[in-house]
């Protein structure tokens, strides 16, 4: 069994040395720049590990695992235009740097070449692999379409955002775990609970993340801090503040999601201060904790070795414990 970094250093080294450049260079030089940005490298990771999870061969996942990174940089360069987001990884994001009709068309050509990697792999696998390869990128659209819908919608539920964020972020991981289980050759019961272990996982991540992007250090999450209030991103925390306001916090809670022209900076911190007086911040977390316990207990139903599903709980643990 390889270690986490063991497997990142792997695919970080098969993207350098894997064809994505060409011409024109306005369309090539924008997808090696966004590949080329520091990236925890968890969905190719996670594939691989899986593979090595059920003493599957390296060789036949690295081409998917890469398709996987590959396909996932292709959302967030588009989630990127749609958020209208000046960084990304604590850098220029591609529409910035270039312009908006450049990061589409670069962004489109990513979603081929990721169709492209997913196919390199061994043909008694291939059908399964693509068949759930293309149900999840559904899937993910469906996530950042409803992500969009919420903006303006009233009436969300926190059953809705869960439902929501497990389509934008949690099944491309479950996927991601998925895909290795059946190139290795698992029989389907372990494959399923891997994807339980890997959708609960990036549910928790998210929790996460919208946390970080609150509450976290701006210069350690790579991202401007309070962009979800901004755009009035219905996350857990807000949904939650919105059930739990009342008086002069309901008041200006709705006041601020309203509210068409404001300062930024100044909704950002009066939000902040109402999600700390209503307690949103531990609400969240234990919620972040339930969906971690669900997907360690799938982890512990798989029929391997304790030893052997290490490498996958320590990536789970890692992503909890990423700095506020």
């Amino acid at each position: 069994m390889h270690s986490i970094d063991e497997l990142k250093n792997l695919v970080a080294k098969e993207l350098s040395e894997t064809s994505l450049k060409g011409s024109p260079k306005d369309l090539y030089d924008p997808i090696s720049y966004m590949l080329s940005l520091e990236a925890k490298r968890l969905r190719p990771v996670a594939l691989l590990a899986a593979c090595e999870l059920f003493d599957g061969d390296l060789k036949h996942a690295v081409m998917p695992a890469l398709g996987i990174e590959v396909f996932h940089n292709f959302t967030l360069m588009h989630d990127d235009i749609m958020d209208n987001a000046p960084l990304r990884r604590s850098s220029q994001t591609v529409h910035t740097r270039w312009n908006q009709n450049i990061a589409i068309l670069s962004g489109d050509t990513m979603f081929v070449k990721a169709c492209q990697l997913m196919m390199i792999t061994n043909d008694k696998v291939l059908r399964s692999v693509l068949e759930l390869f293309h149900e999840t990128a559904i899937q993910v659209c469906e996530g950042q379409q409803l992500d969009m819908d919420f903006e303006t919608a009233a009436d969300i539920s926190i059953d809705d955002y869960l439902h929501m964020i497990t389509y934008k972020t949690a099944v491309l991981l479950a996927t991601s775990l998925k895909i290795g289980a059946i190139i290795a050759g698992a029989d389907a019961t372990n494959a399923e609970h891997l994807y339980e272990f890997g959708k609960n996982t990036g549910i928790a991540f998210q929790l996460k993340d919208d946390l970080l992007d609150v509450f976290g250090d701006d210069k350690k999450f790579g991202k401007l801090k309070g962009g979800d209030i901004v755009a009035n991103k219905k996350t857990f925390l807000l949904l939650k503040a919105l059930e739990l306001a009342t008086g002069d916090d309901k008041v200006k809670l709705n006041s601020w999601i309203s509210n068409s022209s404001f300062n930024a900076a100044e909704k950002v911190h009066a939000v902040t201060e109402i999600y700390n007086r209503l307690g949103v911040e531990k609400l969240a977390e234990q919620e972040m904790s339930r969906h971690f316990e669900k997907a360690i207990f799938h982890l512990n139903q798989i029929s391997t070795p304790d030893l052997k599903k290490s490498v996958l709980r320590g990536m789970a643990e890692k992503l909890m414990v990423r700095e506020m």
